[in-house]
């Protein structure tokens, strides 16, 4: 019998593949790793200014912050898949067949480890959870743009503080969402007709990139991933799916309200930031949404925008402390119907 996945394995090859990203003299990323993990230690300040979370915020000066490069965040990566998935994969009778899921993950990681700029993770060891800073990354970003570059540091880590902020404010919420991953995961791994989805993985990754190579619209707003989704799952565990992904999209929704509304006192630069991010997020060349596609990342993107719309739309009603009961428990979580009808949510919940 073979594991699943030979985690070692996925680590070898996202560290192979990925690119070391661009590089600087050694002041130039000293002080790049310096002025980061200074604005991390600033940035949960601002964020209890803004949500009234001051408890939280004060709790998050525990949280391990690393700046690390891209095959590191991969090795974090792959570390919390496998402990998110312990015990759950099946063994495959075929030998090799870890070693080749393996590859593909790390296949994967290496393509978006070019990609992330920071990553709150509350699944470890840590009490607290962890902070990744993606130092080449956030380089290239600044330099590509032609961002100020302190401005564009803080606004990394005031999204990532903020994840941070709000675990701490709903301490079961790592649990939670681990717990409703691991149950969609084991659903999936204890069906028999595993051969068939993956068949429907291959033919939907090659629809993903006939549509794409032909110019066709991108995905809706509310597909929840690409077809690599689409085909492992069924309509029980995708309607599962949905309501992570809300609670996905109230995270990610919320961090980045967060992070613009910390004014132009503090930010000079956040609103020409904000400008030239959606427009990098937009980016609509052929490799681009053939990408996009396959990973599912134009959802990653309606998580950002629907989530921040139901976050908008909910502090216009009753403001950032009637927001803050979406942290209370469980039950006062946005469902995924109630992310697309914010007032629905206001109303359940405060009557």
């Amino acid at each position: 019998m073979s594991s699943a996945v030979d985690w070692q394995t996925a680590v070898r090859r996202a560290g192979g593949l990925a690119r070391p990203g661009p590089t600087g003299t050694p002041a130039e990323l000293r002080a790049l790793v310096q002025v980061l993990r200074r604005a991390a230690a600033e940035a949960p300040e601002h964020v209890a200014e803004i949500t009234g979370l001051t408890r939280a915020a004060q709790q998050v000066a525990d949280v391990p912050v690393y700046v690390v490069d891209r095959p590191r965040w991969s090795q974090a990566n792959v570390e919390m898949f496998a402990r998110l998935t312990d015990g759950l994969l099946p063994t495959s009778p075929l030998p090799g067949s870890g070693r080749v899921a393996g590859e593909e993950m790390g296949f994967v990681l290496a393509i978006l480890s070019t990609k992330v700029l920071g990553q709150y993770d509350p699944f470890g060891d840590e009490p607290r959870g962890r902070l990744l800073l993606v130092a080449p990354n956030v380089l290239k970003i600044e330099r590509e743009l032609n961002l100020d570059a302190m401005d564009f540091r803080l606004w990394v880590c005031l999204h990532e503080q903020t994840h941070a902020v709000q675990f701490a404010a709903a301490p079961w919420l790592p649990e939670h969402l681990a717990g409703r991953m691991r149950r969609l995961v084991g659903g999936v791994s204890a069906t028999p007709d595993g051969s068939a989805r993956l068949a429907r993985a291959v033919r939907g990754v090659l629809d993903a990139a006939t549509a794409a190579l032909g110019g066709t619209p991108q995905e809706k707003p509310d597909d929840l991933g690409g077809p690599l989704v689409d085909a492992f799952l069924d309509e029980r565990e995708r309607a599962d799916l949905a309501e992570i992904v809300a609670v996905m999209s109230l995270l990610e929704g919320h961090a980045d309200v967060v992070m613009d509304e910390v004014g132009p006192g503090r930010l000079p630069s956040v609103r020409h930031i904000r400008a030239a991010f959606e427009k990098r997020r937009d980016g609509t060349s052929t490799g681009d949404v053939l990408l996009r596609r396959i990973l599912g990342m134009d959802a990653k993107v309606a998580q950002y925008r629907n989530g921040a719309r139901f976050v908008r739309a909910v502090v216009d009603e009753v403001g950032h402390a009637g927001l803050n009961a979406v942290w209370t428990s469980p039950e006062t979580l946005p469902t995924a119907a109630e992310v697309s009808d914010p007032a629905a949510w206001v109303r359940r919940v405060h009557g």
